[in-house]
């Protein structure tokens, strides 16, 4: 296969036109509101700039009852958490969202370098087709966590594979590893590029599977919280894999249904259903690109019709199979076909794929953009976490109502800890009879709680949002809770002790 095209000033203009205009697209979306979408970047930009100041691997006390207590705690997104400390500069809530904002645009350009390196016709226009695809997956896209980067990794992964520079894996995989507990998805990809290896040429590859399968046990291994991290891994995909609790996660765990789906992606699957076509018309036989990438889409979707956090793959490597799929039909030349004709067949090839990008762009950003509104605000509980710090004292237990509330909570107030966060299996790994009785006290089912949240929580102040009307209910009907602080998104209560 022949190596990429040197780069040149064109090359180098058109990256910048193209970083430039997703950088624009994405902006547009991610500041249509001043709002951060989803919780956990509140957690990732704060715990960023506590690895600024205090080194990057600070200790972390703030979740001692949970699998991330000081003792066992792993950070699983390090370098995700690293690429975040140049935004902790000023204001965090606006360096998350540029940060956010650059790292999707770095994933976007990652696949136009794929395309373009495999000499796809309008490589730049199919990568625009990212900003179209789908509402769903430019909305995760906005969101201040890893999988953007995720996408660059395995995108770069891809390209790497099919110019046969096997060897490059075995570093990209051992950075995948600091970088996100998904990093299984590149081994997998090189098994699944050696099958579609097979499966077109009939030989047997296994280097690229090789290389990421040492660079991920090196990442394993050489690893700044090993053995911790193996220990992490397991308690912390087991679960979800294996269904093996009945905890209630966030719903990012849970599948779209089909209507959503059909709502949320159309052109993801349209360029699916496209490419498919277009490997039935054409008269050769498919080539490796074609079948990994389709068998790549075919593995996200699997993934996605278990949990809809897999929108971040899906759409893009239905693109990217799309893209494979049309470029023989796209080059393909007949010999009665004059210059002229040629010519014309590809210009009408541009103008349908321009339309369809274009008139994907003109619906899904805006639907991404009014996704990211419906954000909640981000001065949630900030007023409340000020009289907490200022009314505690420093390394207090704060007993808390929703697992999900920790993220804002850190991100105002480090100077307290907390029970539960970033994921409820987290508490009930560490300690199941705990996270039950955590489960019915915010639930309403504990007469007179507070003894109970004394003696088993360590906590003498309790945060609740208002929605947890069953708990406020008991709370003010147990005369040792007091209410202390109130306003139009929190309650707090100071619990007496016992005499």
């Amino acid at each position: 296969m022949d190596s990429a095209p040197a780069i040149n000033w064109r090359t180098a203009a058109l990256t910048l036109v193209l970083f430039g205009v997703f950088l624009g697209a994405m902006a547009l979306v991610q500041f249509s509101t001043p709002d951060m979408p989803d919780n956990d970047g509140y957690y990732h930009i704060r715990l960023a700039q506590i690895m600024r100041i205090q080194g990057l691997k600070p200790n972390f006390p703030w979740l001692p009852l949970t699998i991330l207590n000081p003792r066992e705690f792993y950070d699983h997104h390090f370098l995700f958490h690293v690429g975040l400390i140049p935004f902790t500069f000023g204001d965090l809530r606006l360096g998350a969202k540029w940060a956010s904002v650059v790292f999707a645009s770095l994933a976007f350009l990652s696949v136009w370098w794929l395309l373009r390196g495999q000499r796809v016709p309008y490589s730049w226009l199919w990568a625009l087709g990212l900003l179209a695809v789908s509402q769903a997956f430019l909305y995760r896209m906005s969101i201040t966590r890893v999988q953007s980067l995720s996408l660059t990794v395995l995108a770069w992964g891809l390209h790497w594979m099919l110019s046969g520079k096997y060897i490059r894996l075995l570093p990209l995989a051992f950075l995948y590893v600091w970088l996100y507990d998904a990093f299984p998805l590149l081994p997998i990809a090189a098994a699944l590029y050696g099958v579609a290896v097979w499966l077109t040429e009939r030989k047997i590859e296994l280097r690229p599977l090789l290389y990421a399968a040492v660079g991920v046990a090196a990442g394993l291994l050489i690893n700044p919280y090993f053995p911790v991290n193996l220990v992490f891994i397991y308690r912390h995909l087991l679960p979800k894999l294996a269904e093996t609790t009945a905890v209630q996660v966030g719903n990012e765990w849970y599948p779209y249904t089909t209507r959503q789906l059909l709502e949320n992606s159309p052109l993801a699957l349209l360029a699916f259903i496209g490419g498919v076509i277009a490997l039935g018309l054409n008269d050769r036989r498919m080539d490796v690109r074609s079948a990994t990438s389709l068998l790549l889409t075919i593995l996200f979707g699997l993934m996605l019709f278990q949990s809809r956090r897999f929108i971040e793959y899906l759409p893009p490597f239905a693109l990217i199979f799309a893209a494979f799929a049309w470029t023989p039909l796209l080059n393909r030349a007949s010999p009665t076909e004059t210059l002229r004709w040629e010519r014309a067949r590809q210009a009408t090839s541009a103008l349908i794929l321009g339309a369809l990008v274009v008139l994907g762009a003109w619906r899904m950003l805006p639907a991404a953009a009014e996704s990211v509104q419906g954000s909640k605000p981000y001065d949630l509980y900030a007023n409340a976490s000020a009289w907490l710090m200022e009314n505690t004292l420093p390394g207090e237990r704060i007993f808390h109502t929703d697992w999900d509330d920790f993220p804002r909570l850190f991100y105002y107030n480090t100077q307290n800890t907390y029970i539960v966060g970033l994921d409820p299996t987290y508490l009930q790994l560490y300690n199941p009879e705990l996270y039950d009785l955590w489960v019915d006290i915010t639930q309403g089912d504990v007469e007179l709680p507070s003894q109970v949240i004394l003696e088993r929580f360590g906590s003498r102040y309790v945060h609740s949002d208002l929605f947890h009307e069953d708990f406020i209910d008991q709370a003010e009907n147990d005369p040792a809770m007091l209410e202390v602080y109130r306003d139009d998104q929190a309650v707090i209560y100071l619990i007496s002790s016992p005499p």
